[in-house]
């Protein structure tokens, strides 16, 4: 046994480097957080705030043995199979594109929220359906690549991603459409056949589907605005920051400063109904938004966010108030009654 004792810390050595840099097929998320979003919108002549709105954020990435088992030891991290994160045939690069197109698709509707709300003049352009990830084995994989801007279905113009599902709707498997899609600024015809769907994409009556199979489709936006607008979001992903884009927008855009000299983070989709929607991660994003001292913190009532948030902040013991909200106007009636800080 005494030739043996040797290699043991070897082994241990061994073991450390495989906890630490062999990836396994998680992800592994922790708290973010909290950023000002003053530096990051610019309403042109736009008017000046004493507090602050603040998107909140969930650091993402690829896990390791050794960010699994601490996750497991955290109250506040976790860790997920790739396929609740990324589509099951979706690479990392389609999964960050596909982020950087759903904030930017947030960033759109919040614009239109809050310039229609301050009646201010926006013009808005929808000019086709940007492709940000494709299914392995299906027609889109061979003719089709991610950043395509698909503009026509047969010879008809499509504006939105509503658009070109109805439009796809009316075709069978093995029938052929044609589609006219935008590929590094030239203009292309693409002839493409549908097929059945992979049975684990089939709908909840397990009945087949025939698509052209791309995922996440993405409006492409084109708003004009006056006053002039700019947003510069340095690679953050995601749409989960809509509704305090819409608030920090809207609050440059009038006289008023509904800040009235808080600090308030927040998170939620938001359409161009100005409806805000659930998102992931919430409990993480209450403890970014406490770390960042503020003192409220909107949470989106559907699929449970606002319960989950409430749990977080007690679990924290944060004096932040957690604030429910399904609509843009409900965080602008929380705020008119809100008493200016001293």
């Amino acid at each position: 046994m005494k030739r043996y004792r040797g290699y043991w810390p070897w082994a241990g050595l061994l073991l450390a480097i495989l906890l630490a840099f062999v990836p396994i097929p998680y992800y592994f998320t922790q708290p973010g957080d909290a950023k000002e979003l003053t530096p990051i919108i610019e309403v042109e002549d736009r008017n000046e705030a004493e507090g602050t709105f603040m998107l909140t954020t969930v650091l993402v990435g690829k896990a390791n043995g050794a960010k699994y088992l601490w996750a497991k030891l955290s109250d506040y991290r976790e860790v997920y199979p790739e396929d609740h994160i990324r589509g099951s045939d979706e690479t990392e690069e389609e999964y960050q594109s596909r982020q950087l197109q759903l904030m930017q698709s947030s960033q759109h509707a919040a614009t239109i929220v809050a310039y229609k709300e301050a009646d201010k003049e926006i013009e808005i352009k929808n000019k086709g359906v940007f492709v940000t990830g494709v299914i392995s084995g299906m027609p889109a994989d061979d003719l089709l690549n991610v950043g395509d801007l698909i503009t026509e279905l047969n010879g008809k113009v499509i504006k939105t991603a509503e658009e070109l599902v109805e439009g796809l709707k009316k075709f069978e498997a093995n029938e052929e459409v044609e589609l006219t899609v935008v590929r590094d600024s030239k203009e292309e015809k693409v002839n493409i056949p549908l097929k059945p769907f992979p049975e684990k994409l089939m709908d909840e009556d397990g009945d087949e589907r025939a698509g052209i199979g791309i995922t996440y489709p993405v409006t492409f936006t084109e708003i004009k605005t006056d006053p002039k607008l700019k947003i510069d979001t340095n690679q953050i992903g995601g749409p989960s920051a809509g509704l305090m884009f819409t608030l920090e927008i809207y609050n440059q855009l009038t006289d008023t400063d509904w800040t009235k000299g808080y600090h308030i983070a927040g998170t939620g989709t938001m359409n161009e109904k100005g409806e805000v929607g659930p998102i992931g991660g919430i409990k993480q994003k209450v403890v970014a938004a406490d770390n960042a001292e503020a003192d409220v913190f909107f949470s989106p009532v559907a699929a449970d966010n606002y319960k989950e948030a409430k749990e977080a902040a007690e679990d924290i013991n944060t004096d932040m108030e957690i604030v429910p909200v399904k609509t843009f106007k409900d965080a602008l009636d929380y705020l008119k009654e809100l008493k200016h800080s001293e």
